[in-house]
């Protein structure tokens, strides 16, 4: 950290604030004595200039489009590794060895199993539940059957319940999607590998075999790792939030899910595809191109631009040749959807409006046309989000619960309300 600082002027009162750096990126100026010193609070709405917490998992550079998981690029990692590989580097800092890697992956493959009676708290919901709806209250009911792992003051416990949601996260997910089709529940198989697995219990059925596809398992493989985790983002930053009260892992878990919920979070996927759905026709472009660059038409280009990103998302690039691949191994060919991705994408990349605003095409534009093909419904899009990310909220929860700099979140408000004022009985209002 550098000596570095400033100073902030209220009604004639200078104070000296410490400014810190971090290995790479922005300066942060330290604020936590402001209201001590001065009687007064920031106002940062939507805390797009605030730093909640110290981290070093991950660091995202949105002008430049970069996204690093402990210094590792996602290029790599996606290219090079597969997702379990990246859940153990986000959780203990480092890439495994040979032989680390083999016991992780022995570890999250004998975790997979749920109790047995979750079965019967799956037939507690409506048959049309949304998927992510019976995902809050499954992930959330876990602490109801492994109580055993939920002393946050225990390292040990920790980390089991860590290696648990790792493991059994993709269990409920299948168990959600085949509740809502009326399929049986498929049992995990130990001699699958993660995504295989996932695959498995999604789309196996007891009446006849089912053949794992190697491209459409690396390819979902590959969308896990460019999930895994984001910084700060509002799940994230919700699961942070509940655990500093020291909920146990299994509720911090549930309330990220349902943070993640929202379509400005985790449905953008979804509204990407309905919205290349809705356009319909490469010829129907035009029209839509000027309804998004007309102020007064309410149309949004879904899928292009970043809270984050100003430059192109870099998870985009990977997905859209994961989107390729996938429709080929399909023979897909001459897929409307993706004429119509192609021409938005190409549009983007070189109309000055967009060029302008910096609305490039993210993550989500290409994730749902991929996820389509492979033969999830829309409604199952967000519940994936959550398999992938459920390592990256694990791992800033353990960081957070290890910071002894932590303490419960408790964000200040600028009040418009009314003044003191007195109590008037209802017999003279």
């Amino acid at each position: 950290m550098s000596a570095k600082t400033g100073s902030v002027t209220i009604d004639g009162n200078t104070v000296e604030l410490p400014v810190k750096s971090g290995t790479i990126g922005p300066d942060v100026i330290d604020i936590g004595k402001l209201y001590a010193q001065t009687g007064a609070f920031t106002y940062d709405p939507g805390f797009t200039s605030t730093a909640s917490c110290e981290s070093a998992i991950t660091y995202i550079d949105g002008d430049e489009g970069i996204l690093l998981h402990r210094g590792y690029p996602i290029e790599q990692l996606a290219e090079h590794g597969d997702f379990l590989e990246t859940c153990y580097l986000l959780l203990y800092g480092e890439l495994p060895t040979s032989a680390q890697k083999q016991d992780f992956d022995y570890r999250v493959q004998r975790h997979t199993m749920v109790h047995e009676q979750m079965a019967r708290f799956f037939q507690g919901f409506r048959r049309d539940a949304h998927p992510m709806a019976v995902m809050v209250g499954s992930v959330g009911a876990l602490a109801a059957f492994y109580h055993d792992s939920t002393d946050i003051t225990d390292e040990r416990q920790r980390m089991i319940a860590s290696m648990r949601m790792i493991a059994k996260v993709p269990t409920l997910a299948a168990m959600a999607y085949k509740y809502t089709i009326g399929q049986p529940f498929v049992y995990p198989k130990n001699s699958l590998d993660y995504t295989s697995n996932f695959l498995n219990m999604c789309f196996a059925v007891p009446c006849e075999e089912y053949k794992i596809n190697p491209v459409l398992a690396r390819a979902l493989d590959r969308i896990f790792i460019l999930h895994a985790d984001h910084e700060q983002n509002a799940s994230t930053s919700t699961v942070r939030l509940a655990g500093s009260s020291g909920a146990n892992p299994f509720a911090c878990i549930a309330a990220g899910i349902a943070c993640l919920w929202g379509p400005a979070h985790g449905g953008a996927n979804e509204a990407a595809l309905k919205m290349l759905a809705e356009i319909g026709s490469v010829e129907r472009i035009p029209e839509y191109i000027a309804k998004a660059k007309d102020k007064n038409d309410p149309f949004r280009l879904m899928g292009f631009g970043h809270r984050v990103y100003k430059n192109y998302d870099p998870r985009a690039k990977i997905m859209q040749k994961t989107c390729h691949e996938v429709l080929a191994e399909l023979g897909v060919k001459d897929d409307p959807l993706l004429e119509v991705a192609m021409e938005l994408e190409r549009i983007a990349l070189h109309d000055e409006y967009f060029i302008s605003k910096k609305l490039y095409p993210n993550v989500d534009f290409y994730s749902g046309i991929t996820l389509k093909a492979m033969g999830f419904p829309t409604s199952m899009f967000t519940v994936l989000f959550a398999v992938a990310r459920t390592v990256g909220w694990i791992a800033q929860w353990k960081e957070m619960i290890e910071d002894p700099t932590q303490k419960i979140g408790r964000p200040r408000q600028l009040y418009t309300g009314e003044p003191s004022r007195d109590f008037v009985p209802v017999s003279k209002r």
